[in-house]
């Protein structure tokens, strides 16, 4: 017999199994390197603190919007809270107004003008609502605060976050912990307030006598701050906000945002301040990367407008205060137009584009939308009125030969004060009304009143069989039982067969 290695006419490679075995696992770990390069770790944000004109202007909004928003609860307006939305009655009072569920265009109304409003804000100007009001940002701005002042500056929390646990760490964590969550619990407090009158559910708190559901949204809110603001942070603008991803389609060529000026900028290079940007061929830029340290959401304005960008304009204070420090103009980052900056335009042509046609769209359906509303607020009735049949007998013939319908009249106060009713009838002849001669409500009462109509036989006879369009009329009285002012409901009068 031959042997097979002796006829074989090719070489023969013979490779040792360690050295396959290391190769498989060399192959093997470069897939894994490639699949896990496919996704970047997020890397913890620490923001730079930062003075200018504009942080004092994000400081102002944040004192303004959270005096409003802790304060009002605590607010009293005719011996009762000014601002509440009592779910267990179904009231919402709002100062001198008291609203019924019925009132739910209301509440519309001031949708459609916030959504209207945003449009036109955002297509002016940017993310203006992101950078100074946007809860998300003013409770960030407010718990970074806190953050600086417990645990110092950008620098020394990176070097605390990257040491050890030590008893000083431990205790500045623990107390920087502590102050957020007393903020976060007081806000998911004041927040429950809105819903529950303020200064009962405080006796409670004190009392340890809160409800299971109060109890709830508390915490729930309280988490809600605690994790938004100081953990999540940037991560809510980027990922969970749906704001972040549709503002380009309300963004034009003529929309203020931030932007870095690559002409004069560029190239970028350290240099002293007594060097001459020009002789070296530089720009104005020295790319000290505070524009980057300073930014909430850690992006680099210089690389254009980002969808992440939500316009606090912190990179403008930091880069304006380097410029001052050079000697070189401000503006270096401002707050500019794509086209101003493309064809060197100056603030009156730039602003002078404020007036195109989508502004001036946005600006005619939000002022028609705000007449509108102003004006049904405006006459809106101080009662309302729902008319229900009693189902339990449509009509009925009672005596002497008439013909009965019962309904039930909710009468609804939506005043401050006591006020008189009658209800009456239109449109039936000879129609007679029992039960609502004169209804008594106090201030912001409803009550659901019973009122019979009936009609002689002979006039239930000429309108023959079936249902009738009748309208209920209900008057408010004034001294001397005259009409003050009246509410018209539309229903139907059956006639037996």
């Amino acid at each position: 017999m031959t042997d097979p290695q002796k006829t074989t006419n090719a070489p023969q490679r013979v490779i040792p199994i360690k050295a396959e075995e290391a190769a498989f696992d060399a192959a093997k770990a470069a897939r894994r390197e490639e699949i896990v390069s496919l996704y970047k770790k997020t890397e913890k944000v620490y923001a730079r603190e930062v003075t200018g004109w504009f942080t004092n202007w994000r400081w102002v909004m944040v004192w303004v919007t959270q005096l409003v928003f802790y304060v009002t609860p605590w607010l009293y307006w005719n011996d009762r809270q000014a601002v509440l939305f009592d779910l267990g009655t179904r009231r919402f009072y709002l100062f001198n107004l008291v609203l019924y569920p019925q009132d739910l265009v209301y509440l519309t109304a001031l949708l459609v003008i916030s959504a209207y409003g945003l449009f036109l804000f955002t297509t002016v100007a940017g993310r203006l609502w992101c950078g100074y009001a946007c809860p998300q940002s003013v409770y960030t701005e407010m718990f970074m605060w806190i953050e600086n002042k417990i645990e110092g500056s950008r620098a020394k929390r990176m070097k605390m976050d990257k040491s050890p646990m030590t008893a000083e760490k431990f205790a500045r964590k623990a107390a920087k912990h502590a102050a957020w969550i007393a903020v976060a619990l007081w806000t998911g407090y004041t927040f429950v307030g809105y819903f529950s009158p303020i200064r009962d559910l405080w006796q409670s708190v004190i009392s340890f006598g809160l409800g299971p559901w109060e109890s709830f949204w508390i915490l729930f809110y309280g988490f809600a701050t605690y994790g938004n603001a100081g953990f999540m942070r940037e991560q809510v603008c980027k990922y969970m906000c749906p704001y972040a991803r549709f503002q380009s389609a309300m963004f034009d060529r003529d929309t203020l945002i931030i932007s870095y000026d690559e002409k004069r900028g560029e190239p970028r290079g350290a240099r002293s301040r007594k060097a001459n940007a020009q002789s070296m061929g530089q720009g104005d830029c020295i790319d000290c990367t505070l524009c980057v340290q300073v930014c909430p959401t850690g992006i680099d304005i210089r690389k254009g407008l980002q969808y992440e960008c939500i316009g606090c304009a912190a990179c403008i204070d930091a880069c304006d205060t380097v410029m001052d420090k050079m000697g070189a103009p401000r503006g270096l980052i401002r707050y500019s137009t794509q086209n101003a900056m493309e064809k060197g335009w100056g603030s009156s042509e730039m602003w002078g584009r404020v007036k195109r046609p989508r502004v001036l769209l946005y600006t005619a359906i939000l002022m028609l939308v705000v007449a509108a509303f102003v004006a049904s607020l405006y006459s809106r009735p101080p009662f309302r009125v729902d008319i229900v049949r009693d189902r339990g007998a449509l009509a009925r013939v009672v005596d002497d030969g008439y013909i009965e319908n019962v309904y039930r009249v909710q009468l609804m106060n939506a005043s401050e004060r006591t006020q008189r009713y009658r209800v009456g009838v239109e449109q039936l002849s000879q129609a007679k009304v029992q039960g609502g001669e004169n209804v008594v409500l106090g201030p912001a009462e409803a009550r659901w009143v019973p009122v019979a109509v009936r009609i002689p036989p002979e006039v239930g006879a000429r309108m023959g069989s079936g249902a009738t369009g009748v309208t209920i009329l209900v008057e408010q009285l004034r001294q001397g039982d005259s009409p003050q002012v009246d509410v018209r409901e539309k229903t139907t009068f059956m006639v037996p067969r």
